[in-house]
């Protein structure tokens, strides 16, 4: 048998796995129609990214190989995102430009399935769910390096959105330009936090260039495909879109860089096994009250995995204070923590419990 012979019979092979596929996939499809309309008679929830995650974890953790884990995820996700489409048809905004690190959370979670809306500003994205003309919003809460988005948090004080999933990114920055050559670089654009977590290497490499912040990654590689002097620090993904060159890639200080992003709706999800609480709260100006804030946690065991505090644009040195938990609101140790800090409080507001995310877990390319 010839080479060409061989070829052709495992080509062969290859056209009837296919075949299979393709017939699996719509028998899966049958499936989730009938679940949608289950749902749509109970008024159950169409989109539960625990349920999702439970379907990554399983496959991912029987799969024999040599199929590869972080392709088994990328197909599932795609998978299901033309899944849920089919059941609802899912509008998700999230804080743009196309080809931002917002956009590409907002794809590792929803899929192409998806209509992604992108928006300007963090307050649009929660008014364009509030008012029901999205689904979900995407936005961005804190970065392993430089810290917390304060306008995210400050959103929640007045917002009745509840969170509803987390995203892990590893975010990777590169320094783009139109010729890819670094001596034609007069000026180096981006949006501030990237230039913050390159600070270290603009420094070193380029310490006599002028940095120019502008609204996100995007903007700044779009106008970077108008200015041959100019460079932008984007990602992979606005190179492609907007024709640039690679100067020089991942040049962010920490190689472990990595930003949540939250999912928010109207709706929170169910206890999924693996949940993170968050939760915020304005306390009583008292003696020893900061003891007494983390006392209920502590004595029940409870992990708190971040607190941050904001100050109150009502009324100056008061705070509200922002806490995330392991666990689901609705156990019974945690709800018994949260009803005993709630009499030092002002107000306290549960803003939801929701599947944790894992670094490593969700990691792809995308930088």
């Amino acid at each position: 048998m010839t080479t060409a012979d061989k070829l052709q019979k495992l080509r062969e092979q290859i056209d009837r796995i296919d075949d299979q596929l393709l017939d699996l996939l719509n028998q899966r499809a049958g499936i989730v129609l009938d679940v949608g309309h289950l749902k749509e008679r109970d008024d159950g929830l169409f989109y539960v990214p625990s349920r999702e995650k439970k379907i990554y974890e399983r496959l991912t953790g029987s799969n024999p190989g040599p199929f590869p884990n972080d392709a088994v995820r990328k197909v599932f996700r795609e998978i299901i995102s033309a899944s849920l489409n089919m059941e609802m048809p899912l509008q998700v905004a999230f804080l743009g430009p196309q080809s931002t690190f917002t956009h590409q959370a907002a794809m590792q979670q929803f899929g192409l399935s998806a209509s992604l809306v992108p928006l300007k500003s963090i307050p649009a994205v929660f008014e364009e769910v509030e008012r029901g003309r999205a689904h979900y919003g995407v936005i961005p809460v804190e970065n392993s390096t430089e810290g917390v988005v304060n306008h995210t948090l400050d959103m929640f004080i007045n917002s009745e959105l509840k969170i509803i999933a987390e995203i892990m990114l590893e975010i990777s920055h590169h320094l783009l330009s139109k010729s890819g050559r670094l001596e034609q670089i007069t000026k180096i654009i981006s949006h501030p936090q990237p230039l913050a977590q390159c600070r270290h290497w603009l420094e070193t490499n380029l310490p006599d260039i002028p940095l120019v912040d502008v609204s996100s990654t995007a903007a700044a590689a779009q106008m970077v495909a108008e200015d041959e002097s100019a460079a932008a620090i984007a990602s992979s993904a606005a190179a492609v879109q907007y024709g640039l060159q690679v100067v020089k890639a991942r040049i962010e200080d920490n190689p472990h860089n990595f930003t949540r992003f939250l999912v928010v709706g109207k709706k929170s999800p169910g206890k999924g096994g693996d949940d993170k609480t968050s939760i915020m709260f304005s306390i009583k100006d008292e003696p020893g009250i900061l003891y007494r804030m983390l006392e209920p946690f502590s004595k029940r065991q409870i992990n708190l995995t971040k607190i941050e505090s904001r100050p109150m644009k009502q009324k100056a040195w008061e705070y509200v204070f922002f806490l995330d938990l392991m666990g689901h609101c609705d156990d019974e140790q945690i709800a018994a923590a949260i009803e005993e800090l709630r009499p030092h409080c002002h107000f306290l507001k549960i803003l939801g419990s929701y599947p944790q995310a894992h670094i490593g877990a969700t990691q792809t390319e995308l930088g």
